[in-house]
C-alpha cells in the first residue's frame, strides 16, 4: 500500500495530512537524490515509493537510509505546517513558555512542534509496514531513526531584550533545522550501518505486536538512532533487471574541479574505473540566461548565452566487463582524447 492509497482508505483524520505527508515524502526524495548523486547507488525512483512492495521488502544498507529519510521528511513536513498554523488542531510548542532556560534565558518564542510531527508520521508511515518478520521490525526502527534524526538536528533559537539592545535576557526557542542538515546527518548513520543476523521468516502467528516484540528482542542493544540492514547490497555497478537498476554505465562522472569535494572528484574512479568502465569527454552546448537587465518598471530582460562545456561519462564501447586496471585506463583516456 502507498502512501497515497493509505491516506485515502485510513482514518479520516489523516485526509487532514495528506498533502503535507506527499510533501515530505518528496522531501525525503529529493535529499536521498543529492546524498547519492555521485555513489554507485543513486537513489533512483523505483526505490523511494513509501511502500512495502517489490525494493524496499529488500532490508539493504541502502533501504536503511530510504526509509529513515523518508520517515524524516514526513515529520519534518507535519511539524512545519504545525507550527505555521495549517492546520486547527496544533500550533506552535508553547509548553516550557516562560520557564528558565539557563543563565540569562528563559523559554518563550515559537517552539516546532516535533512531537506532533513525530506522532502523526509514526502513525501514517510505521502503518504502511504489514510486514511480522525480521525486514518489518528493521524497517520500522528504521523509520524511528529518521524521526530521531529531526530531534538531534533541532536548533535552539534566541532573540536578546533589555535597554537599548543590551541583551541582559533572552528569549529561546526551538527550530527545525535546515533538512540538508538532517540529510547530512543520516548519511552519517549510512556509512555507519550495522547488518545484523537474524532469521528473516515470521516468527510465529498470531499477534504482530508479540512478533515484533520478540524480533525487536534480538537487538535491542543497538541505539535507536543508529541505521541497521539485514542483507548484504547487490553489485550496483551492473544492470540488474530484476531490482530496475541500470548500472553505472552512462553515468555522469566529475573530474578535476577544485570547486568540488575530493569524494566528488573520485566520482569518475568509483563510478567508471572502479566498475571496469572507461571515463569518454563529452562537448555540450549549455544556454543560460546573461547579461541581465532592469527595466522600469519592472520587468527584467536577458540574453541568451552558449557556453561549450566539457562532462565525462562512464562507457564500454567493447561490451562486457573488465578487471579495473588504473594505468591502462588513464592510457586510453589520453589516446582517446588525443583522436578528438
Amino acid at each position: 500500500m502507498t502512501v497515497n492509497n493509505f491516506l485515502m482508505t485510513g482514518p479520516k483524520a489523516f485526509l487532514t495530512y495528506a498533502n503535507s505527508v506527499q510533501i515530505g515524502a518528496l522531501r525525503g526524495i529529493q535529499e536521498c537524490k543529492h546524498q547519492f548523486a555521485w555513489e554507485r547507488w543513486n537513489c533512483p525512483e523505483n526505490t523511494l515509493q513509501l511502500s512495502t512492495y517489490n525494493g524496499l521488502r529488500r532490508a539493504t544498507k541502502e533501504t536503511s537510509f530510504v526509509h529513515a529519510i523518508s520517515a524524516a521528511g514526513v515529520m519534518y513536513t507535519l511539524t512545519k505546517n504545525c507550527s505555521m498554523g495549517d492546520f486547527d488542531n496544533c500550533g506552535c510548542d508553547d509548553s516550557r513558555i516562560g520557564q528558565t532556560g539557563g543563565r540569562g534565558w528563559i523559554w518563550g518564542g515559537c517552539s516546532d512542534n516535533a512531537a506532533f510531527g513525530e506522532k502523526i508520521s509514526k502513525e501514517i508511515v510505521d502503518a504502511l509496514e504489514g510486514g511480522h518478520d525480521s525486514r518489518a521490525a528493521v524497517n520500522l526502527h528504521n523509520n524511528e531513526a529518521g524521526r530521531l534524526a529531526i530531534e538531534s538536528t533541532m536548533r535552539r533559537a534566541c532573540k536578546c531584550h533589555g535597554v537599548s539592545g543590551s541583551c541582559s535576557i533572552q528569549t529561546c526557542w526551538m527550530q527545525l533545522a535546515d533538512f540538508r542538515e538532517v540529510g547530512n546527518y543520516l548519511k552519517v548513520k549510512y556509512d555507519h550501518a550495522r547488518k545484523l543476523e537474524l532469521d528473516k521468516r515470521p516468527v510465529r502467528d498470531g499477534n504482530s505486536a508479540d512478533n515484533r516484540g520478540a524480533i525487536a528482542h534480538t537487538f535491542r542493544s543497538i541505539p535507536r538512532t543508529e541505521l541497521i540492514y539485514l542483507e548484504d547490497s547487490p553489485d550496483y555497478c551492473v544492470k540488474n533487471q530484476s531490482l530496475e537498476f541500470h548500472g553505472t554505465e552512462g553515468r555522469e562522472c566529475l573530474k578535476g574541479d577544485k570547486s568540488t569535494s575530493q569524494w566528488e572528484r573520485k566520482s569518475c574512479r568509483r563510478l567508471c574505473y572502479e566498475c571496469g568502465l572507461r571515463v569518454v569527454e563529452k562537448r555540450i552546448e549549455v544556454v543560460s540566461s546573461c547579461n541581465c537587465k532592469f527595466h522600469w518598471c519592472c520587468t527584467v530582460r536577458c540574453d541568451k548565452c552558449t557556453q561549450v562545456v566539457t562532462k565525462y561519462y562512464c562507457a564500454n564501447k567493447h561490451g562486457g566487463r573488465k578487471p579495473h586496471n588504473k594505468s591502462r585506463y588513464r592510457h586510453r583516456g589520453r589516446s582517446m582524447s588525443a583522436r578528438q
